[in-house]
C-alpha cells in the first residue's frame, strides 16, 4: 500500500516528565474536522491539512497536535468517502506507526469506545522506537473509524502518567 511522504504526525525531539495532575496539562474539548468526534487534550492544538494518499485513495488528512510536558498529543484524521475503505487505511495507518519511528508494536489490543463504532475494532497500539538522533521514544496510539472517516490519536514521548493516557483516550467521543 504505497504512501506518499511519511504520515508522522510531529517533529521527534521531546524529553522530560509528565504527571496526570500536572499543572502543565491543561484539558480541553476539540473537535476534529467533519465534527464526527470530539477530544480532550492538554494544551491548545495547531490545526494543519494534507494531502496524502492512504491506502491507495487520496485524502485530506487533518492533524490537530500540541505539546506539554514534554509529550505531544494529537489527533490525525482523514474521510475516505467510502466506508469499505477504512479498514485498509487504518492498516496502513498502524505500518506507518513502525517505520516511521523505526520500531515495532510491544503492545495492541482492541478496546471499546463508549457510544462509537465497534467495527472494525479500535486499536491501541504502544510502539518503541528512535528519534531521528538515535535516542528511544515510545508512542501510544488509538486507530479507530467512525462512518467514512479514519482515526489516530497519538501520545508521543515524554513520559506521560497512566492516568494522563486514561484522560487522552477515553476523552474521544462522538460529538453532540
Amino acid at each position: 500500500m504505497p504512501a506518499t511522504g511519511r504520515l508522522s504526525l510531529v517533529p521527534l525531539g521531546l524529553a522530560a516528565f509528565v504527571t496526570g495532575c500536572s499543572p502543565t496539562l491543561d484539558w480541553r474539548q476539540v473537535r476534529p474536522e467533519g465534527g464526527a468526534v470530539t477530544l480532550l487534550l492538554p494544551c491548545k492544538p495547531e490545526r494543519r491539512t494534507r494531502a496524502v494518499v492512504l491506502a491507495d485513495v487520496s485524502a485530506t488528512v487533518e492533524v490537530l497536535a500540541c505539546s506539554a510536558g514534554g509529550t505531544t498529543w494529537g489527533m490525525t484524521s482523514a474521510d475516505l468517502g467510502e466506508p469499505a475503505r477504512v479498514g485498509p487505511a487504518l492498516a496502513a495507518l498502524r505500518a506507518a506507526r513502525t517505520t516511521n519511528l523505526e520500531g515495532r508494536e510491544t503492545e495492541a489490543r482492541a478496546v471499546r469506545l463508549a457510544k462509537l463504532a465497534a467495527e472494525p475494532a479500535p486499536l491501541r497500539l504502544r510502539v518503541e522506537g528512535r528519534k531521528p538522533d538515535g535516542q528511544p521514544i515510545v508512542e501510544h496510539s488509538l486507530l479507530f473509524a467512525h462512518g467514512s472517516r479514519v482515526f489516530q490519536a497519538v501520545v508521543l514521548g515524554g513520559a506521560p502518567s497512566a492516568r494522563a493516557l486514561e484522560t487522552f483516550f477515553d476523552g474521544i467521543e462522538p460529538a453532540r
